[in-house]
């Protein structure tokens, strides 16, 4: 479920997309869903495409494209389906690129959307198996024209556009399915073991300016959250609260 602009996008089983009105509980409208995909832990991403406001999201079957205005389904792909769960969300780029990743064996996708006289479609502009990159559970961020994230064998990987790895933090320095969070030209990077890294983002090369154990229970998967100079984590056991922000002087 996403709040988005005073309506509430579901995701249901006879519909691809539902939109409520957050405050009468009106249904507004209903996508729907000829090929019977069913849900995924994915969340619906927004995107701006051919002018207007739409909703991109990856259900059992595929990657749908729905129109924001009044839930006509846009385009759909089955390019792109995991067997066994689909959970990172999609990764909205520019040029109508969209970039999926996922576990098990899935890999990722770039995709294109293309309108052409009030017609859209979708084409897949490349496919890399998961050595290459995947993502298990946390949904890669662009960052300056790169993608980061963590593949399937733990590396934190820096990745092109085009498809192509351009740095990977090595086989002795990985992650599990930690979180990661960029904030001012850095990224925050746990390990599964709650051992916290900072890490410069650049496309120059891996760069881990510092580390710290800061959780010691079980799973640190959860996404962090940072209100102001404070960050939140969490493992299966505990959460905590650090100040991440410059020392007063």
């Amino acid at each position: 479920m996403n709040s988005l602009a005073g309506r509430t996008i579901l995701v249901v089983e006879d519909e691809v997309l539902i939109a409520i009105d957050l405050v009468t509980g009106k249904v507004l409208w209903q996508t729907p869903n000829p090929r019977e995909w069913k849900m995924t832990h994915s969340s619906v991403m927004p995107m701006e495409f051919n002018g207007e406001r739409s909703y991109v999201y990856c259900a059992s079957g595929g990657v749908a494209g729905v129109s924001a205005k009044d839930g006509r389904l846009l385009w759909d792909s089955t390019d792109w389906k995991i067997s066994i769960a689909t959970v990172p969300s999609p990764t909205i780029l520019e040029e109508r690129r969209i970039f999926l990743s996922g576990g098990y064996n899935a890999g990722s996708l770039m995709l294109q959307v293309k309108a052409d006289a009030g017609r859209s479609s979708v084409s897949t502009l490349f496919k890399l198996e998961a050595e290459v990159f995947g993502a298990t559970q946390q949904t890669p961020i662009e960052h300056q024209g790169y993608l980061y994230g963590i593949r399937p064998d733990g590396q934190f990987v820096c990745l092109g556009l085009d498809g192509k790895v351009v740095w990977t933090s090595g086989p002795g320095q990985t992650f599990g399915l930690g979180s990661f969070l960029l904030a001012d030209g850095l990224f925050f990077v746990f390990n599964d073991a709650g051992n916290l890294s900072l890490i410069e983002a650049t496309s120059e090369k891996f760069n881990r300016l510092a580390q710290a154990q800061v959780l010691k229970g079980r799973e640190s998967w959860g996404p962090m959250a940072l209100a102001g100079s404070r960050l939140i984590a969490r493992d299966l056991t505990r959460m905590i609260c650090l100040e991440v922000g410059a020392n007063p002087r």
